[in-house]
C-alpha cells in the first residue's frame, strides 16, 4: 500500500514533468503482475504441482491456479492435459504489496544481483523477469522445500512503449542495470 500511495502522490507528477504528459490520465500505471512456474518433474510425479501451488500461494497472497499441458510431446513423455505448472495473477492491492516485497525483500537476497536486465521488455511496455530460486522470498520456509525452482514474473503496464514502461518501473524503484 505504501508503494501505491507513493505512485499517486510522487511518481505521477514526476512522470508528467519528465515524460511531458499533458494529463495525469496519460501516465502509465500498473495493470497486473503474473507469477508462473513450470516444471518438468511434474510429468513423472503430478503431486509435485500441489507443493508448488502452496509455495506460490504463500508468495502471492492468493490461491494459485494449476496449468495443464496444451500439447502432447512424445520426446518429453508429456501428454495433453497433464498438470505441469502453476500461475497466479495479482491485481490491485495484492499487486502493489507484492511489487513492494519483490523490490525491498526478494531482489536484495538474490545471489550476485547486479540489477534487472534491460532485455525483458516486450515492445509494449510490459516487463518479464525470471528468478532462479523461490527461497529469496521470506514467506518460503527453507527446510520445507523439496527442490529450488525458478519462476517467471511478468509486470503488465498500460504504457504503450518500452521507454514509457521503463520510466514507470524505474520511478517505482525497480533496480535496472546501468
Amino acid at each position: 500500500m505504501r508503494l501505491k500511495e507513493q505512485y499517486t502522490k510522487e511518481i505521477v507528477p514526476h512522470l508528467i514533468k519528465k515524460q511531458g504528459y499533458k494529463s495525469a490520465m496519460q501516465v502509465p500505471r500498473l495493470d497486473k503482475i503474473v507469477i508462473s512456474v513450470c516444471t518438468s518433474d511434474a510429468v513423472q510425479n503430478p503431486k509435485i504441482v500441489n507443493g508448488i501451488v502452496d509455495e506460490i500461494s504463500a508468495i502471492a497472497g492468493q490461491k494459485a491456479v494449476i496449468t495443464k499441458a496444451k500439447k502432447a510431446i512424445s520426446n518429453f513423455k508429456l501428454r495433453q492435459g497433464i498438470p505441469i505448472g502453476v500461475r497466479v495473477t495479482l491485481r490491485r492491492d495484492r499487486m502493489w504489496s507484492f511489487l513492494d516485497r519483490l523490490q525491498t525483500l526478494a531482489l536484495p537476497r538474490v545471489r550476485d544481483f547486479r540489477g534487472l536486465p534491460n532485455k525483458g521488455f516486450d515492445g509494449r511496455g510490459n516487463y518479464n523477469m525470471g528468478l532462479k530460486e523461490q527461497i529469496v522470498f521470506p514467506e518460503i520456509n527453507f527446510d520445507k522445500i523439496e527442490k529450488t525452482r525458478g519462476m517467471n514474473i511478468t509486470i503488465c503496464t498500460t504504457a504503450g512503449t518500452d521507454n514509457d514502461g521503463r520510466a514507470l518501473l524505474e520511478a517505482l524503484g525497480l533496480p535496472f542495470r546501468k
